[in-house]
């Protein structure tokens, strides 16, 4: 797998520190689990921040930040995204989604929310800010264009698709804010599975974008 996209630095360093949100951090634990340029990336952040740490006082840390931390450990005290399992199937998951997906993708009860377009909402716990989904996307099948009214980190699972940004395909990650409006368009022969963490609902453009909203409900 080539990863060409990868997670924002300030995302990463949001991430190392635990202060991303529930929904964010799924989508980019997932994305680290297949790449270790960004697992590199992660360690040479928490490094800096181990230093930095050792140059000022101590203080008590507070009860959220250690349940946070915790919550990305396994039963072994290892990082979720550390190791992914060796020669996973096509449809298989990185434990960080798999978690919260019983079975592998093939298993997964799909709503349509419209023409090509199907969701499923994944569970969060009530102090998420974010919303977390799948999204099951045609070949073929170009979404409307859209901004976004917050951040929204996408992850490519399986197929793929093109905007103005470029080519999104296994393992990519489109990491955008609420200056970015795209039309993705999927161009891969396979349906493009993707699982979204949003913030804000999605903003459509034109007429059709604005009729398509309330059929997404994203």
């Amino acid at each position: 797998m080539k990863i060409a996209h990868h997670p924002d630095s300030a995302t990463l360093v949001t991430y190392a520190a635990g202060s991303l949100d529930e929904a964010f951090v799924t989508v980019v634990a997932t994305h680290l689990a297949s790449c270790a340029a960004c697992r590199a990336r992660l360690r040479d952040i928490e490094q800096i921040g181990g230093t930095l740490l050792e140059s000022v006082d101590t203080v008590a840390l507070n009860a959220t930040a250690l349940e946070r931390a915790m919550s990305g450990l396994d039963e072994t005290g290892e990082k979720h995204f550390e190791k992914a399992e060796p020669e996973q199937s096509k449809q298989s998951l990185p434990r960080p989604l798999a978690r919260l997906v019983t079975g592998g993708l093939d298993d997964i009860s799909w709503k349509t929310v419209a023409p090509g377009v199907a969701m499923h909402r994944l569970p969060t716990s009530e102090a998420a800010r974010a919303s977390l989904m799948l999204l099951k996307i045609a070949p073929g099948k170009k979404i409307p264009e859209h901004g976004h009214g917050g951040t929204e980190i996408t992850l490519v699972l399986t197929g793929s698709y093109r905007d103005a940004l470029g080519r999104f395909g296994p393992g990519d990650i489109a990491d955008l804010d609420e200056h970015v409006e795209h039309q993705p368009v999927v161009d891969s022969s396979e349906p493009c599975i993707c699982l979204v963490a949003t913030e804000a609902p999605t903003r459509f453009k034109g007429f059709f974008g604005r009729l398509f909203q309330p059929l997404v409900g994203i």
